[in-house]
């Protein structure tokens, strides 16, 4: 079941708990748990509704503008056939997350080694665990597209690959590619593999930017904003004047900011980056 980041973020603000879809039959199960952008969202109920039945309180739980939005998007994609109303809530932060920065121990590496080594035998291209982890870690924040191409093959097979490495806690999705976790960095350092990362200066201090999408992140990071405290050297509307920063993107960026307590720059600009950002909307 697919939904947009704004949906997303609504229902982790607990402001939406319904979706309405067009479906032949049902594709989701009451009581199943999907990995979201923003964590666990939990389906608790799945019923086939009349059209003629939805209400502005139902577009209201949706999150839809109103009722006729909500009919107009639904009537959008197969107006022939039927609606179902599905039961939404955040069921808490995605546990890869916690996962992904606990140092393993010998034997939880071993279990790991064990299992990347039945994944390169299983495998009918050849081994590719080892290589897609150094070539994340080499690269991070890179283009699915562009890594799968440096190892010769095609994007589907290598994002698939990346999903299994990523369930076991040894990779993390970003915005724009991946990075390797604090838990596949010990795995790789275990078996000796050089790591051109170690070479890397240290990352800059301070609180990383929120997912924000795509767009978003790449206009923020053209600009060399990268830590929500170079985001409060700047005003919001200089921030939304970036071509790519939109309002799900400020909306992540002021519930990230106020969790820090920290804000948006409010007089002048003071530094010559938040000057120049302006110049470039």
């Amino acid at each position: 079941m697919q939904m947009r980041p704004a949906e997303l973020a609504a229902i982790r603000a607990g402001e939406v708990d319904v979706a309405f879809r067009r479906w032949e039959r049902p594709r989701v199960k009451v009581g199943t748990r999907m990995r979201t952008a923003v964590g666990l969202v939990e389906i608790t109920s799945v019923d086939r509704v009349p059209v003629r039945s939805l209400t502005a309180a139902d577009a209201h739980r949706a999150g839809a503008a109103s009722l006729t939005a909500l009919r107009q998007g639904l009537d959008r994609l197969h107006p022939d056939r039927p609606v179902y109303r599905i039961g939404l809530r955040y069921a808490g932060d995605d546990p890869r997350h916690a996962l992904r920065e606990a140092t393993p121990d010998a034997a939880e590496i071993d279990t790991i080694v064990a299992w990347l080594d039945r994944l390169d035998r299983a495998s009918p291209t050849g081994p590719w665990t080892r290589a897609t982890l150094l070539l994340i870690d080499e690269l991070p924040a890179t283009r699915a597209p562009d890594l799968a191409q440096r190892l010769g093959r095609d994007t589907p097979a290598f994002k698939q690959n990346v999903r299994k490495l990523k369930e076991r806690g040894l990779t993390e999705s970003l915005d724009i590619g991946y990075r390797l976790s604090a838990r596949g960095a010990a795995v790789l350092d275990h078996e000796g593999h050089p790591r051109p990362s170690l070479d890397r200066p240290a990352p800059q201090p301070g609180i990383p930017l929120p997912h924000l999408g795509a767009a978003a992140t790449r206009a923020l990071t053209a600009h060399g904003v990268t830590r929500l405290e170079q985001v409060a050297e700047l005003s919001e509307t200089e921030i939304h004047a970036l071509h790519g920063v939109g309002p799900y993107a400020l909306r992540q960026l002021r519930t990230a900011m106020d969790a820090a307590r920290l804000a948006f720059r409010t007089g002048p600009a003071t530094s010559p980056q938040a000057t120049a950002v302006p110049e470039t909307s």
